[in-house]
């Protein structure tokens, strides 16, 4: 009777032996979980997209209103006739990413937030380098220079990092240039306009800035065929 318990045991703590090694040997497998789609999403189209026509009617308002002036301005100045009057003025898409997360980091380190990014009208100096000793890539031709700005009492002001680190209003650093002020007086004369009128460019040289947040040096000329 002893003998049968005995083996009896036996056997049952060898079953257990070998379910405990079967169970490390095939693990239950856990079922994943089935992946969750992300919701797509949509971006609408901000409020100040134009329509094509109306695209048109603004170039060809610039066409009648603002290049043949220029022409004739290069023309009677110049005595160039082969002259192309920039219009437009392109800037790299990963550049102007690279750009955008630029003044984004600064302005976060200044402890400010970026309101808008002006454009400004510009137009390249009759000379092969600036003073800075860079090459004027584009004499005498049109183009645009971007500045950040931010919110400073209720205005947009455009702003630069200084030497310390902080974001300093551009107002308070650039000297104003009295060669070209009040030029719109100067336009006239007999009553009459004179639209080719370009300020000069031997005004004081500019602040010496810590960093500047200013963006140019984009790609400008005529529009590529079949452009507006």
């Amino acid at each position: 009777m002893k003998h049968t318990k005995k083996t009896v045991m036996l056997f049952t703590m060898g079953g257990l032996l070998l379910m405990a090694t079967a169970c490390q040997q095939n693990p239950r497998q856990q079922e994943e979980p089935e992946p969750v789609e992300e919701e797509e999403v949509v971006v609408e189209p901000p409020e100040n997209i134009i329509s094509i026509a109306q695209s048109k009617m603004l170039y060809d308002n610039y066409t009648r209103n603002r290049v043949a002036p220029i022409m004739r301005y290069e023309i009677a100045t110049f005595d160039d006739e082969e002259f192309e009057v920039s219009r437009y003025v392109d800037f790299d898409y990963k550049m102007m990413k690279q750009y955008i997360a630029y003044v984004e980091q600064e302005a976060e380190k200044a402890k400010v937030d970026v309101s808008t990014f002006r454009f400004y009208f510009a137009n390249y100096p009759n000379e092969e380098k600036f003073p800075d000793g860079k090459k004027v890539i584009h004499p005498r031709q049109n183009s645009i220079f971007v500045l950040p700005t931010l919110n400073r009492k209720g205005r947009n002001m455009g702003f630069y990092i200084d030497a310390e680190g902080r974001a300093a209003l551009i107002k308070n650093a650039i000297k104003a240039n009295d060669s070209i002020k009040g030029y719109g007086s100067n336009l006239r004369q007999n009553g009459r306009s004179h639209a080719g009128f370009v300020p000069s460019f031997a005004g004081p040289i500019l602040f010496q800035e810590a960093q500047s947040l200013i963006m140019n040096h984009g790609s400008s000329s005529p529009p590529p065929p079949g452009d507006f």
